[in-house]
């Protein structure tokens, strides 16, 4: 049962980051103050991340997909993209709100606890987003101007993988439609 709990925590952690994500492209809510706010709640408890800078790099992303100008493309194999991936986008203020947030959260919660079911579902799920949602849809060449594939699982394993992200082709056709959409574009 712990095993099954980690592995639902790790998946609701991803949840939060894909709510950050679409608020980053305006699909959480058409008033543009809360869209924002939800978008910064949700990456803030997530990992400490700040929206704004997170925004900025996003977008990013999809202006300059595959170049050197893209803060999620590394032309390296698997590990040495994800930690480059991972030096982009963490830095030494997050890290520090999430040890005070840690010790913090020892006063109430017991340490184990807070490794199996906090730390440990967080860490996975950034594989869990690198993984399905970078990596897999963006290495090697692609013959479309967003350098990026679609997975070819089936519905459930789809949302399973990364809330639809598997779907990275359509996302990036279609940034403005939220994750749990883009199946439909498929």
């Amino acid at each position: 049962m712990v095993y099954l709990m980690v592995l639902v925590q790790m998946h609701l952690y991803t949840g939060l980051f894909i709510t950050a994500h679409d608020a980053m492209h305006g699909t959480v809510s058409s008033n543009k103050t809360i869209n924002n706010f939800l978008g910064a709640l949700a990456v803030f408890l997530y990992a400490g991340f700040f929206y704004n800078r997170l925004l900025a790099k996003h977008h990013n992303h999809h202006n300059h997909v595959h170049t050197k100008n893209d803060p999620d493309y590394a032309p390296y194999g698997f590990w040495r993209w994800y930690f480059s991936f991972m030096l982009n986008y963490v830095n030494v203020l997050q890290l520090i709100i999430m040890a005070v947030a840690f010790n913090v959260l020892k006063i109430w919660v017991d340490q184990t606890n807070l490794l199996l079911f906090w730390v440990l579902p967080s860490l996975l799920s950034t594989f869990q987003l690198f993984y399905f949602g970078t990596y897999i849809p963006h290495k090697g060449e692609h013959a479309n101007e967003y350098h990026s594939s679609t997975l070819s699982k089936n519905h459930f394993l789809a949302f399973i993988s990364c809330y639809f992200f598997g779907y990275h082709l359509e996302h990036h056709q279609k940034p403005g439609m939220p994750w749990w959409q883009l199946y439909t574009t498929k």
